[in-house]
């Protein structure tokens, strides 16, 4: 069976995205959270992968490491999974997005780190952050008006492409950033996953506190381990 090696669930946006997109495609596979920045935790992941990063798949001898790369191999190994959508145009399309979410928004991750037990906030972002937001609702915005016609994900059905960008979703939630009405339905569609809400409620019990990702340090606001 396959094994993901992940990290925090509140905190490690690389490891939900391959594993909202392989439990969404509901592809089986055990899992091992280790968590971050603990004496001990890079030698652990490093028995893993080589980069010293989460997250990384497993599957027999073969170890593979990178979000994307992950679900390029899960979709390769399952095809009928249907990571990736079967028309050629939107493929292409939701590659493109995806390694670009991949690349980039930087300014947009480093002031709105990941957090599923903040209470919704906003929090003042630079021009730098405003243009990541922007640029990504002009994405969602167009992928959903171009090829989204068969369902309320990006693609219409749950791909690749909406598992990369599911961390942003919770940024967007987290940091109450106002979002055009196409762009809260998209959200609302995403939040409702069955995926979505397992591992939001295991990252709501998660005790394990890392400072440097959280905004409002040394106060620590929290959500309810059993939030609705």
């Amino acid at each position: 069976m396959l094994k993901l090696i992940i990290g925090n669930k509140n905190y490690s946006s690389w490891s939900m995205r391959p594993w909202i997109g392989l439990k969404a495609a509901g592809i089986v596979f055990d899992e091992k959270v280790i968590s971050l920045y603990l004496d001990g935790s890079r030698e652990q992941i490093l028995k893993h992968s080589p980069a010293g990063k989460v997250p990384v798949l497993i599957d027999g001898d073969v170890h593979v490491w990178e979000s994307l790369a992950i679900l390029e191999y899960a979709a390769e190994k399952f095809p009928k999974a249907g990571l990736w959508p079967s028309d050629p145009a939107a493929r292409a399309h939701a590659r493109a997005i995806s390694t670009e979410m991949h690349a980039g928004f930087v300014p947009l991750r480093r002031e709105c780190g990941m957090s599923f037990w903040r209470p919704p906030a906003k929090r003042e972002l630079s021009a730098d952050a405003q243009a990541d937001v922007a640029r990504m609702q002009a994405m969602w915005t167009d992928a959903r008006t171009r090829f989204g016609a068969g369902g309320p994900f990006l693609f219409g059905k749950f791909s690749a492409a909406d598992a990369m960008f599911a961390p942003i979703v919770q940024r967007f939630i987290a940091y109450a950033i106002d979002v055009s009405a196409p762009v809260k339905t998209y959200m609302a569609a995403m939040t409702a996953l069955s995926a979505w809400q397992d591992w939001r409620r295991a990252a709501l019990r998660e005790t394990w506190v890392i400072p440097k990702f959280e905004a409002d340090w040394p106060n620590v606001p929290r959500l309810p381990a059993d939030a609705a």
